[in-house]
């Protein structure tokens, strides 16, 4: 009996541990690092910047995974251009591009 629990608790461990890690797709401290990077400008309601121009930065929060990863390629690559997003992209991996796509499409519109 005591060994049927002992395994019935690890598992329920295992599929929680499981599904907390599904539900965070930043896998590495440095995705969360570079998120936190996007944060201090996608992150903030109603946010305008005066780099290069005023304008209201978009929220990405509730983006498609595959869209955001696209963006971000394209000013990784250069095909798409951006005094500010431009350089930052260059700076991500793959991988963490990835990672931020899918955490951004995880949120909603209002970045929760």
């Amino acid at each position: 009996m005591k060994t049927s629990l002992a395994v019935l608790l690890l598992a329920a461990a295992a599929a929680a541990a499981g599904a907390a890690s599904a539900a965070d797709p930043l896998t590495t401290q440095n995705a969360r690092n570079k998120v936190e990077q996007c944060i201090g400008c996608h992150g903030i309601p109603d946010y305008k910047t005066g780099f290069p121009e005023v304008y209201r930065v978009p929220r990405i929060g509730g983006q498609g995974a595959k869209y955001i990863e696209a963006a971000l390629q394209a000013y990784k690559k250069g095909d798409r251009m951006h005094p500010q997003m431009t350089p930052t992209a260059k700076l991500l991996s793959d991988q963490d591009i990835a990672e931020i796509s899918a955490y951004y499409a995880n949120q909603n519109a209002n970045g929760k």
